[in-house]
């Protein structure tokens, strides 16, 4: 993790810990400020900038719901190759359009991980491109655990860090960074409770798929990822101390509260953290000192102006 943050030096930016002004006791991760607005830079740059040159220069594929696209053609651009993108076709337009400005080639598929992952791993065959999975690898990993250091850093004495959980690459890392420095400190995964495949795969004990149709009734269309993968899984069983859910209304007013409270634009994905805080204290362990990450602010003009009401 440590190379990962020295390859992310003067890339990613070392986002602050925004106080919650209504609650001192919680401070706010704000990786919506990263120049693709969400976290997925980190692990995109982490991964991509270790692949030979030689072998990168034939271009990269990704398949992602929108910000790990953006952060791959963000990071293709920087490093001057081309980038391929297998979007699902209810991807925000906000997302999408940022992707094409980066120069990326987007191709469309049902939104399904199989349609997903199918489609990437075909072209990346075909073309010789090499392929950058969105949660499910040990570089992307490291690179999104770079979070959780800032956080131990910053805040030596943390004592529960929320985190929202799609496939699984951000608390997985997150949760190996904190665990290191602070093995006290808990980390709680946080999802929708309309796609909440992470919670029940941790209950389970195994990874559990939900159906595209399930997952897809979220407004938080960064964590409707459909199974976390099985190296997340395996860092999540071992490091994650639980799960939270929250709703639909409660994504929504934690959005607003942010903008309102804190000045902080979060997409419905970048709220889950702030929601389970704000809504389920209850439910979560006893502490001082809290953390929740603000994972994107990418979110749909139309939506957000509907949730601002």
């Amino acid at each position: 993790m440590e190379r990962a943050a020295g390859r992310l030096e003067g890339v990613a930016l070392r986002t602050p810990l925004v106080p919650f002004p209504p609650d001192p006791a919680l401070r706010i991760k704000a990786e919506s400020l990263q120049p693709v607005g969400a976290f997925k830079l980190r692990g995109a740059y982490a991964a991509i900038s270790a692949v030979p040159e030689r072998d990168r220069s034939r271009g990269v594929v990704t398949h992602s719901s929108g910000n790990h696209a953006q952060a791959v053609a963000h990071t293709a651009r920087a490093l001057g190759v081309p980038a391929v993108l297998v979007i699902p076709h209810t991807t925000p337009g906000v997302k999408v359009d940022a992707c094409m400005a980066l120069g990326a080639e987007i191709v469309y598929v049902e939104p399904s991980m199989d349609a997903r992952t199918e489609t990437a791993e075909k072209l990346a065959a075909a073309h010789g491109f090499t392929l950058v999975p969105p949660f499910d690898d040990a570089r992307v990993i490291a690179g999104q655990g770079t979070v959780g250091l800032e956080i131990v850093q910053d805040l030596p004495d943390v004592d529960v860090v929320l985190v929202p959980v799609g496939g699984g690459g951000l608390v997985s890392g997150v949760a190996a960074a904190v665990k290191a420095v602070r093995p006290g400190a808990k980390v709680i995964g946080v999802e929708p409770e309309l796609a909440a495949d992470a919670r029940e795969s941790f209950r389970a004990g195994r990874p559990v798929g939900w159906k595209a149709e399930e997952t897809g009734r979220t407004v938080a269309d960064a964590l409707r990822v459909q199974r976390v993968g099985d190296l997340t899984f395996a860092h999540i069983r071992e490091l994650v101390d639980g799960f939270v859910t929250v709703t639909e209304d409660e994504i929504r007013l934690a959005m607003r509260r942010l903008v309102r409270e804190a000045r902080l634009i979060a997409e419905p994905a970048g709220a889950v953290a702030t929601a389970a805080y704000l809504f389920r204290k209850d439910e979560l362990p006893a502490g001082d000192a809290y953390v929740s990450v603000l994972s994107g602010g990418n979110v749909d003009p139309a939506l957000f102006l509907d949730v601002l009401g």
